[in-house]
């Protein structure tokens, strides 16, 4: 049995995918959330429910973003406090983190609850469409606060050094939404709600799960304790990840638009593509996120610890690791947009060659995306979260939205799918700029 490797450790290659493979296996398990239910709605509810239930997507990922943001700042503080032979006051923080989401969580949901009519409206849903995106997105709201927890955790698992727990968990949820989703859609036809009401319940599995593992006694380097809140360190965890929040915030108002110039040039046809493309994407990009997540708390203990050596070679082997995930991805994805497409609209031959042809060109993004994201989560990790909100804003705010609006002029639906592979390049210049404007700074 091979020893439990620690964030202290030294880190080979092996060592580096052991370390972040639950991580990156529990992202994607997390994506599996929407993609599930979008195959039982687009297969056994109709392609108008798929679409209503795409449009209000963003949203609700809107929603999660507090959670990522809480999660990876606050492991890169918690992660750097433990660097510094201060475990106490980690848990301190990590235990008023974990309050201070459940209040979050609450309050927001209340208040999509009641405005989701108004935002479905705001989306630009059609009528066959908005009582679609209603139901659906306040059904997803009730676990709200868990769905906020369960972001946080995927951050601050790793950082208690029980990723594999965190892994088991997004299985537990994960395969909880497959089964709720075949018994409440297929077996019990309850539409939209019954898939709504499965993805519910698995986040409140995801959420508190954890949360009650870390209230009662345990042998992780985390713990809840009584604690004070502490707005200094509080602004800290957010300003760390601001840059995730920010990424989250983005990819949900990018999305949006998508939606909304998507129904201008292909109507609801483009939204239900649109969606496909967006399953397929959480499952490649949760690969880059996952492995960034996992190697965040490590840049930060060894930050705290001012052990320069490793943090030089963490970013050389992180790059090389990425480059070869990039080509591997980026392949499957050109190899899989037929078949793929087929799966989910497969009854509607317009549609599902809309949908390859959309995701062909959509994911030769993959070529350059994890770059920016490992980039993002390294800076996270040394606690610059101004740097790393930067390259966020650039590739998911910034320059996708003017790529959006403006390569359809010259290039019509096409310009919609290739906006993204456009956003990367150019904040892949800026990533490299800042890391090689800050080596000194950072000794790497």
């Amino acid at each position: 049995m091979k020893a439990q490797i620690r964030i202290s450790d030294h880190f080979t290659y092996g060592r580096l995918l052991r370390f972040t493979r639950p991580c990156i296996v529990m992202m994607i398990v997390t994506s599996v959330y929407s993609i599930v239910d979008g195959f039982f709605i687009s297969n056994f509810v109709g392609k108008e429910a798929f679409a209503g239930a795409n449009l209000v997507w963003p949203v609700l990922m809107a929603f999660s973003s507090f959670g990522y943001m809480i999660g990876t700042g606050g492991s890169a503080l918690v992660a750097k406090t433990m660097g510094e032979g201060e475990q106490d006051r980690a848990n301190q923080i990590f235990t008023m983190l974990v309050g201070v989401l459940v209040m979050v969580g609450c309050i927001a949901a209340s208040i999509g609850f009641v405005l989701m009519p108004s935002i479905v409206k705001l989306l630009g849903a059609t009528p066959a469409l908005m009582n679609h995106s209603i139901t659906y997105g306040r059904i997803v709201l009730l676990s709200g606060p868990f769905f906020m927890l369960q972001a946080a955790y995927q951050s601050l698992l790793v950082t208690a050094e029980k990723a594999k727990m965190g892994l088991a968990m997004s299985v537990t949820a994960g395969v909880m939404n497959i089964v709720m989703d075949f018994l409440l859609v297929y077996c019990f036809p309850m539409g939209i709600a019954g898939a709504a009401l499965a993805t519910a319940v698995s986040q409140l599995v995801g959420g508190l799960v954890p949360t009650i593992y870390f209230f009662l006694p345990n042998h992780s380097r985390l713990k809840l304790v009584r604690f004070r809140m502490d707005w200094r360190n509080l602004a800290k965890a957010c300003g760390n990840g601001s840059s995730e929040m920010l990424s989250t915030l983005s990819s949900s108002l990018v999305g949006m638009l998508y939606n909304l110039q998507l129904l201008r040039l292909a109507g609801e046809d483009g939204v239900a593509a649109y969606g496909v493309i967006m399953y397929v994407s959480f499952i490649f990009v949760a690969i880059f996120f996952g492995y960034a997540v996992g190697t965040g708390p490590v840049v930060g203990f060894h930050y705290g610890a001012r052990n320069w050596e490793e943090i030089r070679s963490l970013l050389k082997k992180s790059l090389v690791i990425t480059g070869c995930f990039a080509l591997v991805m980026t392949t499957a994805a050109q190899l899989g947009a037929r078949p793929l497409a087929h799966l989910y609209v497969g009854y509607d031959p317009a549609l599902a060659q809309l949908t390859a042809r959309g995701m062909s060109l959509y994911c030769t993004a993959f070529l350059l995306s994890g770059f920016n994201i490992f980039s993002s989560a390294f800076f996270t990790g040394l606690n610059n979260g101004l740097v790393s909100a930067l390259i966020s804003g650039l590739r998911t705010l910034v320059l996708q939205i003017l790529s959006i609006f403006l390569l359809p002029m010259v290039l019509g639906v096409n310009g919609i799918w290739l906006a993204l592979a456009l956003a990367e390049a150019g904040t892949l210049l800026f990533s490299l700029t800042m890391l090689a404007v800050h080596r000194k700074t950072y000794h790497y």
